[in-house]
């Protein structure tokens, strides 16, 4: 098994604007340090740990030329890149919502989604097992002309089409843990049935008038898209249980080419961002699970992409534990908040409404 792990330091570098948070600093708002929650920390720790543990040594690494201007084309429209480009030649801006970025942030983004078209074309041509691209800034919440939630360029979407139009696959399935909807890419395949979207997401988070069940798509994508809105506090058996009765099924039943992850860790227990209480454990056990199924179904073709996740201590170990896993390694990074944050014990009530909770999604997709 070889696994590839695509990164490049000048990701680490995008900058975002003067920002407390989520709040525009400005009027009663004073300025914090750090600034957004999307900070180059939790990325950059991870990649730190791994070669600290010396993961690092048993994988792939590599680069890759950020995105060309027809592969951003196919996804967003000349305007909106022309808009994003001036910008940041003059210096950086924001467009959209809470999207701000520095000099340079066309070309940041672009290579961002550079790393995620060049993993997965290294899997479909069969030159990797599998592969993770450390993308930043992040991509699973811009709409073809509207970025938002810290994502300028679709990561994923562009990827989708470059590998499509150089005849590498051409059904594809989008599986996204990030504990946000996965709004952009849905928007980009609302209508087309070669693209399975499959979003798992605290319901109402982020945007919170997005990621509705009901939503299933339109035209030629009727019933390719599905969003798996998850209670607060779901916890680590909870995800496994909506994995294994919606996700997986629906995604096997796709019979894709390739199986993508949008993997955001903001469900993790501590992220400032979400109130899911995951674990490293439970992305270890869902990427364990992925892989099982991209086994069965296509010959093993899996590839993450690096989403959401702001807690800069615990990101890390999260990102370890699924990288542990996909190489098949035997470099452990142990869980520091093993003993804060155990796998949550059963508890009558909740799992009553979770099991409800889920079976009504169940029945109305066997309606």
């Amino acid at each position: 098994m070889t696994t590839g792990f695509f990164w490049d330091e000048r990701c680490f570098w995008h900058g975002g604007g003067n920002y407390a948070g989520m709040l525009p600093v400005g009027g009663l708002v004073q300025p914090l340090d750090g600034g957004l929650p999307e900070s180059p920390e939790s990325k950059r720790r991870l990649k730190n740990l791994m070669d600290v543990t010396g993961l690092s040594g048993e994988l792939a690494m590599r680069g890759a030329d950020a995105a060309t201007r027809d592969d951003l084309m196919a996804v967003h429209p000349a305007h909106y890149l022309d808009e994003f480009k001036a910008l940041s030649d003059a210096g950086g801006g924001e467009l959209g919502r809470r999207t701000p970025f520095g000099p340079g942030g066309y070309e940041i983004a672009a290579l961002s989604a550079g790393l995620a078209k060049a993993a997965l074309a290294a899997v479909l041509r069969g030159d990797l097992t599998n592969a993770y691209s450390l993308s930043r800034p992040p991509g699973h919440h811009c709409l073809p002309d509207y970025p938002n939630g810290f994502c300028l360029l679709n990561n994923i979407g562009i990827a989708i089409e470059a590998a499509r139009a150089a005849g590498l696959a051409q059904r594809f399935a989008v599986l996204d843990w990030d504990v946000h909807h996965g709004n952009g890419t849905e928007a980009v395949f609302y209508d087309r049935a070669d693209v399975l979207t499959v979003s798992l997401h605290q319901d109402r988070n982020y945007p919170m008038d997005t990621g509705a069940f009901a939503d299933r798509g339109t035209g030629d994508g009727t019933g390719y898209n599905l969003n798996i809105p998850l209670p607060p506090g779901t916890g680590h058996s909870g995800y496994l249980a909506a994995m294994d009765r919606l996700a997986l099924p629906a995604i096997r039943d796709f019979a894709p080419d390739v199986l993508i992850v949008a993997c955001g860790f903001d469900a993790a227990a501590n992220d400032p961002l979400g109130r899911m209480l995951a674990t490293a454990g439970t992305f270890a056990a869902m990427t364990g699970e992925v892989m099982a199924l991209a086994e069965d179904i296509c010959g093993g073709k899996l590839v993450l992409v690096h989403e959401g996740g702001y807690s800069e201590t615990y990101v890390p170990f999260c990102g370890h534990s699924v990288l542990q896993t996909m190489s098949g390694s035997t470099i452990h990074a142990p869980d520091p908040f093993a003993e804060v944050f155990p796998l949550r014990q059963p508890d009558a009530r909740f799992d009553a409404f979770l099991d409800d909770w889920l079976a009504q999604m169940q029945g109305a997709l066997a309606l």
